[in-house]
């Protein structure tokens, strides 16, 4: 890794604030777009840029806000990286948010989430604070070759649990989905069953499917050779070099997860999944209602 000193730290584009404290990634995962050529890495993907003045940079952000806020973060990097044991940064940052009375909606595919649920329950009984949390398959054996650097399906599963139990509000990424290796009916039904027991509050799903761009479908074409022989020219063969990959079984694996979704009164639409998360209660302005009833 190596530090930079960033300029800032939050972005507004379309009204939202989000962060990325690290650039780059350690998880391994075969199909992140992350690494795509677009994001102009002049780095090694590996190589994790630190914004070691992030906190510097997110209090005075967010001092000059006149109203609080809900701050994302993990789109782009996964604030727990193994990184993060040793730096801490993404700590001192909630401690920040925290500090300051804003909300957060962080998003994971690390136990390590798991040390400072303290703060994210100092935050949700101040503000608001949504985990999410990253699941592509049931079979943690598959997991292991599609994310091998993270922890396993069934310690996130474990995660969201704990989760629930704080009071802590959860949504999952059923994403990607990739052709011919995770896209069946068993695997997004056991996914699921498993979302609804630990009472999620919505699963974002673009689609049964993953994106691919120069860089990232390098990566994971070396990948397929690897570990699924012969795959990579199935996709070839099939999809040429598009972005969009969706899988043969799309439309029956999409009408699988909206029905159950809504059996189980569960937000599946990203529009709905996004507005919840960017959306902070006045809990302030309650506090005074009920005191003047």
């Amino acid at each position: 890794m190596h530090f930079v000193n960033a300029k800032g730290i939050l972005s507004g584009n379309g009204g939202h604030n989000g962060m990325n404290i690290y650039r780059g990634c350690t998880h391994g995962c075969i199909y992140c777009d992350s690494r795509s050529n677009c994001y102009r890495f002049t780095h090694a993907f590996e190589d994790i840029e630190v914004k070691q003045n992030a906190p510097e940079l997110l209090e005075a952000a967010l001092k000059s806000k006149r109203k609080t806020c809900m701050i994302g973060t993990g789109s782009m990097s996964d604030p727990y990286m193994h990184c993060e044991e040793e730096l801490g940064l993404t700590r001192k940052c909630l401690e920040v948010i925290s500090k300051y009375g804003f909300g957060v909606a962080i998003q994971t595919k690390s136990d390590r989430i798991l040390r400072d649920i303290d703060l994210l329950n100092e935050i949700n009984k101040k503000a608001k604070c949504v985990v999410q949390i990253t699941l592509t398959t049931y079979d943690d054996d598959l997991c292991k070759i599609l994310e091998p650097n993270v922890c396993n399906t069934k310690r996130r599963i474990e995660v969201l649990e704990k989760m629930r139990e704080q009071g802590i509000p959860t949504v999952v990424w059923l994403s990607p989905i990739l052709p011919f290796i995770n896209d069946t009916e068993d695997n997004i039904n056991k996914i699921l069953d498993e979302c609804f027991r630990v009472g999620v509050k919505g699963i974002i799903c673009f689609g049964m499917g993953l994106t691919l761009r120069d860089g990232d479908r390098e990566y994971f074409y070396a990948a397929l050779d690897k570990h699924f022989p012969g795959l990579k020219d199935k996709y070839i063969q099939r999809y040429g070099n598009a972005y969009e990959i969706p899988s043969p079984n799309y439309n029956k694996l999409m009408s699988l997860f909206m029905k159950r979704c809504k059996e189980n009164s569960v937000m599946c639409t990203p529009d709905e999944c996004f507005a919840y998360m960017n959306e902070l209660p006045d809990k302030q302005m309650n506090l005074f209602d009920m005191l003047g009833e």
